[in-house]
């Protein structure tokens, strides 16, 4: 499955980002002014990193597979959007984790706004690029829209109000439909989790007193809308070794918190909860699906 990588992706850029910043424990807090041995070990860190999973991705994924001449495909259509939505997130998580890192190297706004867009597009661009030269996939155009819209979302605000009032989150839970196709869905919740689209959630996390300015809606409270899909066991709708997908989109309504808003004067726990800002936390949540039936769920994840 084509999206699989770009989980594996950001996961390893966020573990490595909490590692890497936890074990310097005494320098997490941001510079007040640039500090070039910072941003110098942050250029050659991430660098370095990027390179080493690009090579890893070429001998461990696309070397199973068999090479082409450099093509281009249109994959608007399938899973419903979810992979698109796979594409939007990762991109904004890694424009905000070079932006983040350069904040803490003393960077100006905007290079931190720079670095972090160039690190997010760079990267996934070269994979999209590698792709193209795949005969199991290719280039796509939709992806390259996903992953700019995603680096959008982070830059744009950041300009605007000069904060995130708006996150992007994700959320998963094991389905059947992953025991139906195990080869492509997954075998177990570690690989169902990158890899069953029926299983994930991705949200538009609102912080609501950032907009609303009140005192009576605790600052780390935001209104979370979800997206998901379900009864996918292939990318086509109409693919004639499964013809009888009952494909289904999902829209959910609920709560979440946002961690980076919760007060404290240690430098490592907000390293943490910017980590774990990722994930959308359970609460009561309603959804409405395409087929027009409401369902209210006493805790949705």
């Amino acid at each position: 499955m084509k999206w699989c990588k770009y989980h594996i992706i950001l996961l390893c850029c966020i573990s490595g980002s909490l590692f890497s910043q936890s074990k310097l424990n005494a320098f997490l807090k941001p510079s007040d002014t640039l500090n070039k041995p910072r941003r110098n070990a942050v250029v050659v860190t991430e660098t370095s990193l990027a390179a080493i999973a690009l090579v890893g991705l070429d001998q461990l994924w696309y070397a199973e597979y068999p090479r082409s001449k450099f093509k281009t495909i249109n994959d608007s259509g399938e899973w419903l959007q979810m992979d698109k939505l796979g594409h939007v997130f990762s991109s904004y998580h890694l424009t905000k984790i070079g932006a983040n890192t350069m904040h803490w190297a003393g960077v100006s706004k905007k290079n931190q706004l720079l670095y972090g867009s160039t690190l997010s597009l760079g990267f996934l661009t070269a994979v999209e690029v590698m792709d193209g030269f795949s005969q199991e996939w290719g280039f796509s155009w939709t992806d390259m829209a996903a992953n700019t819209f995603g680096a959008g979302l982070y830059v744009g605000q950041e300009l605007l109000w000069e904060e995130q009032r708006i996150l992007l989150k994700y959320s998963f839970h094991q389905t059947r439909f992953a025991e139906q196709r195990p080869e492509k869905l997954g075998n177990g919740f570690a690989e169902e989790f990158l890899k069953d689209y029926n299983g994930q959630t991705y949200w538009l996390s609102v912080n609501m007193n950032s907009f609303l300015k009140t005192d009576f809606i605790p600052n780390w409270l935001n209104l979370a809308i979800g997206y998901g899909a379900e009864g996918m066991l292939t990318g086509e709708p109409n693919d004639p070794l499964f013809l009888n997908q009952n494909r289904t989109r999902q829209y959910y309504l609920s709560l979440d918190i946002d961690l980076s808003r919760i007060k404290t004067n240690s430098h490592l726990l907000k390293t943490i909860f910017d980590v774990f800002n990722v994930i959308k936390l359970p609460f009561p949540t309603l959804e409405l699906n395409s087929n027009g039936r409401f369902k209210a769920h006493y805790f949705y994840f």
